[in-house]
């Protein structure tokens, strides 16, 4: 994108209370070179944005803004625009003749409940069932059995998967794991899998475990994550650049 074009999109990003980040790498070729990120006034990052900077695409952040205002990704983020407060309005005054002195007035309805927050944890082996049941939602089949031995395993190795809690229900899950390549200088952390309940999608959720996860990985090294999702679920595809990530590369499988 030209230069004119990122003043653009600057003004774009302005227009919503955040501040578009350009990457200070001027050299074409290098990683970072062209990379833009998003932050909000206090420096935060939005989108697009690691702890050594800006890691999206121009055409990312320009997409993300966008669709900022739609309520499905409108709704997880701290930067929203919320709606201006009405006033309530103050209860007409009864006319003294129209009331019963032998009545006494309905007392006001309760006020509504709190919307429960979502909380991310490590998996426990108590959770094995509702496991069982989000990763059928992904289309792998697993025993609670088998699943029990994963987590142990799993938890010996220190990558205990994440899940998310809504109300103290479990409603996400996400697989992570750090591994030293011989081709990187760093440890590749990993995404293997993640989910969230459909009745419990459109609230952020799936946001808050990706966050947590590379949170995970950026205590243990990790400089690069990587994710591999299945063809045929374009709308985890569009989470996932919405996230700041790109596609790198094809992956092949092979059943042994």
């Amino acid at each position: 994108m030209s230069n004119a074009g990122l003043d653009a999109l600057a003004e774009t990003a302005r227009n919503r209370g955040l501040k578009l980040v350009r990457s200070r790498v001027r050299t074409p070729g290098k990683r970072r070179f062209g990379k833009v990120g998003l932050t909000d006034a206090s420096g935060k990052p939005v989108f697009g944005m690691d702890a050594k900077g800006p890691i999206a695409s121009a055409e990312a952040v320009e997409e993300f803004l966008r669709n900022l205002g739609a309520k499905d990704w409108g709704a997880s983020l701290d930067v929203a625009v919320l709606p201006r407060k009405r006033k309530a309005k103050k209860p007409a005054r009864a006319v003294a003749n129209d009331i019963d002195p032998g009545r006494r007035p309905a007392p006001p309805p309760p006020p509504p409940k709190p919307t429960p927050k979502a909380k991310v944890r490590d998996a426990k082996p108590s959770d094995a069932p509702r496991l069982v049941e989000l990763i059928h939602e992904l289309g792998h089949d697993i025993t609670e059995k088998q699943l029990r031995k994963n987590l142990a395993a799993l938890k010996k190795a220190a990558e205990t998967p994440l899940v998310a809690t809504l109300d103290k229900r479990v409603v996400g899950m996400c697989g992570i794991s750090a591994r030293v390549t011989i081709h990187r200088p760093a440890p590749l952390g990993r995404i293997t899998a993640m989910v969230v309940a459909k009745d419990a999608q459109r609230h952020g959720i799936g946001r808050m475990l990706v966050q947590a996860a590379e949170d995970w990985m950026r205590k243990r090294g990790c400089q690069l994550v990587e994710v591999t999702s299945n063809d045929r679920r374009a709308e985890a595809h569009a989470f996932y650049r919405h996230m700041g990530y790109e596609r790198t590369s094809i992956r092949f499988a092979k059943t042994l």
